[in-house]
């Protein structure tokens, strides 16, 4: 495993969160369902109450003070917890950073008796693999990755804990 430490944020990590969240969106454009443009008009207001733990958990990854890497879940049906905007930087892939980001969501999920679910984009076979060496499994649903893109993603899904 990689010397990162991974913590959930709160509202009082907007800044740091925004700051990692918007260089995922420009390194990785392909990856996201969302855009940079799109996100960066957020105000203090918006990304704070993205961190309020109302919809889910959401952490960052810490080398030192620098954060390299972040992701989220948010309820979005009964039962269940997607994973949303996982993103290591590209000098912290391969050292375990997605895998711990990972095991603090899915673990806030188990605690909850909720299913982690999530969207991966076919362009970023590198995450599905990440996801799939996890425990994720297609399920063979896709969709767009977002409107009006040719790129497409594809649902995979966490089994129950044993």
């Amino acid at each position: 495993m990689s010397d990162v430490r991974v913590e959930q944020a709160g509202p009082e990590s907007w800044p740091a969160w925004r700051d990692i969240r918007l260089r995922s969106l420009l390194a990785d454009p392909e990856a996201y369902g969302s855009t940079h443009e799109r996100e960066a008009a957020f105000d203090e207001a918006t990304w704070r109450s993205r961190l309020d733990g109302t919809g889910g958990p959401a952490v960052l990854a810490f080398a030192g003070e620098e954060p390299v890497g972040l992701g989220a879940g948010w309820r979005d049906e009964p039962g269940r917890l997607m994973v949303v905007a996982m993103w290591t930087a590209p000098s912290w892939r391969g050292r375990g950073v997605g895998w711990q980001i990972l095991d603090h969501l899915v673990g806030w999920a188990r605690e909850r008796s909720l299913l982690p679910h999530l969207w991966v984009a076919d362009a970023n076979p590198g995450a599905r693999r990440l996801y799939e060496r996890y425990g994720f499994r297609p399920d063979g649903e896709t969709m767009p990755l977002r409107e009006g893109s040719p790129l497409t993603a594809t649902h995979l899904g966490l089994p129950a804990a044993p």
